[in-house]
């Protein structure tokens, strides 16, 4: 691409994983995000990142000593953060509040610019304290910081933009702020709106109800979140109640989803909502310089011996195992690797609802298992999950891990030291999911149903393994009883693959368990590789055709 004449991106996110000690994410959102950034600056792309500088972060997620998770909270200072000397006000409540701009300058020309209320100017610095935390008043608290403060930080800053680029609904206060500042040069609303339309490009993430956040309008128009605009006005917008995902998709020129297979279900579920901009999918990728060790790829390059040196890296994995856990796992025992957030349509515990067929498997050391992975901090079911997982390693002690709060370092690496990477949600609700990419080009050989970003990389037996048939799927799944049916049906479909295909090409047949390891870094390294991400979002999204 020829960068002198590309269109300058301001992007959006409410979270940026950039590495473990930045205690600005939560998750695989803001590991996109942070991943788009460092690819950003490796292709020199003129882009910067609008975000919020978390006091405490999502929190920490230790276990107790009865096994159950709890959050803990710290205060974080970042010395390498820049004080730009600009400071913003947005009205929330009808207080104005001071937003400090920071300035994140490791990625050279596409910084990263953070909003902070928690200055001596507010007593409302409590804003920016918790990554999603608390409830509903909070949440749209903050994404009025994100949005609105967010377009008044580029202003004053005096950074030209000629896209908006949401990542996920969190950010579409900024859309309603860009159709204030027109109709205060005399532009009608209709008008506003169609002009702010065509400079906002907007990307969702996932298909759960849950994640497509909703707020009373009564409650934005006591927030402040109106800023301007009248209550008919944002119901034009976002509905009563007020959708962030519908307000993005209709405040956009156009949309993306992060799979192909996700465009799809994105498409079909906002079929029946009007007004909607077009949703084409691009497929998330990840920065191979931050999650792929170089050793495996010096091998790969060099056409050497993968296995031997996936072994080093397994073994730096058990080494880091037995510094957290004090467990010693077998580098000649196969190892699984299970890193997600505890949601319950992801069923990290899969693997268990049958103890006669795991069990042997288990207590031989035939199999290994390691999961690792946060509930949300107000979600008591997927705490219950990360209890069980736990539950599962005092009974298997030899055999079953679970490493908890979870962090970008340990999903380095488990994505590296595996050797099989796990994944079974129900389809079609796993979005993408970037680790599998990044496991695959580790040469760890996924092991998934056929959703996310699987189905365009699946080489059944040459690159990885699918299980299920691609059946899993959550159309027609009304009452409890169908859940039960289509889990036993993923659940006996997953130890089909692994009894009769995994275990006996690990344990019997080295030199094909090596072809695919090569064959999986070949297919996936290139492909879902960042660059080709960003390049797609230029030519398909940022470019207004």
């Amino acid at each position: 691409m020829d960068t002198k004449s590309l269109s300058r991106i301001a992007y959006f996110s409410m979270e940026y994983g950039l590495n473990s000690d930045f205690k600005t994410y939560a998750g695989g959102l803001g590991i996109l995000a942070g991943d788009y950034l460092k690819g950003a600056k490796d292709m020199n792309l003129p882009l910067v990142g609008i975000g919020i500088k978390w006091k405490q972060g999502y929190g920490e997620q230790m276990i107790d000593k009865n096994g159950h998770p709890f959050d803990a909270y710290h205060n974080y200072t970042y010395d390498f953060l820049k004080d730009t000397g600009v400071k913003v006000s947005v009205k929330i409540r009808d207080i104005d509040v001071f937003c400090k701009v920071w300035k994140c300058d490791n990625f050279g020309n596409n910084p990263i610019y953070l909003l902070d209320t928690d200055i001596p100017e507010n007593s409302e610095a409590w804003i920016t304290g918790q990554l999603y935390g608390w409830f509903g008043e909070e949440r749209i608290a903050q994404e009025i910081v994100l949005g609105i403060g967010g377009i008044r930080a580029l202003r004053a800053l005096q950074i030209p933009t000629d896209v908006y680029h949401f990542n996920e609904g969190h950010a579409d206060f900024a859309a309603i702020e860009l159709i204030r500042e027109k109709m205060t040069c005399g532009y009608s609303f209709e008008e506003s709106w169609k002009l702010t339309k065509n400079e906002v490009v907007f990307t969702t993430h996932t298909p759960i109800v849950q994640g497509n956040e909703s707020h009373s309008i009564d409650k934005l128009e006591f927030m402040g979140a109106f800023n301007g605009l009248t209550k008919e006005q944002m119901i034009l917008i976002g509905g009563d109640p007020f959708n962030m995902t519908v307000a993005g998709l209709r405040l956009a020129r156009k949309s993306n989803a992060v799979a192909q297979l996700h465009a799809e279900t994105a498409n079909k579920m906002w079929q029946n909502i009007s007004g909607t901009s077009e949703i084409i999918g691009i497929t998330n990728a990840v920065h191979k310089g931050t999650w792929v060790d170089s050793r495996i790829t010096d091998a790969y390059n060099e056409n050497v011996d993968l296995l031997s040196v996936h072994k080093e890296i397994k073994i730096d994995l058990i080494n880091f195992i037995k510094e957290r856990t004090g467990i010693t796992l077998d580098a000649d025992k196969l190892l699984i690797g299970f890193s997600r957030r505890a949601a319950p349509y992801k069923r990290s515990d899969l693997i268990f609802r049958k103890p006669d067929i795991i069990d042997p498997l288990l207590k031989s050391g035939q199999i290994q298992i390691v999961f690792s992975g946060k509930a949300h901090p107000l979600d008591d079911v997927g705490k219950e999950i990360v209890a069980n997982l736990v539950a599962m390693m005092k009974k298997y002690p030899n055999a079953v891990v679970f490493l908890e709060n979870y962090d970008m370092n340990i999903g380095r690496m488990l994505t590296r030291g595996s050797d099989i990477w796990l994944n079974n949600p129900r389809r079609p609700l796993e979005a993408s999911g970037t680790s599998g990419m990044k496991a695959a080009m580790n040469g760890v050989l996924n092991c998934s149903i056929l959703d996310g970003w699987w189905p365009e990389a699946c080489k059944d037996g040459i690159n990885g393994w699918q299980f299920g048939d691609g059946a899993s799927c959550t159309d027609g799944v009304d009452t409890a009883e169908d859940l039960k049916k289509l889990d036993q049906h993923d659940c006996d479909a997953l130890y089909d693959t692994l009894l009769n295909r995994v275990i006996p090409t690990y344990y019997e047949d080295k030199n094909k368990w090596s072809e695919m390891m090569h064959e999986s870094i070949k297919s996936c390294s290139e492909y879902f590789g960042v660059e080709r991400m960003l390049t797609e979002y230029y030519e398909k999204l940022y470019i207004n055709k």
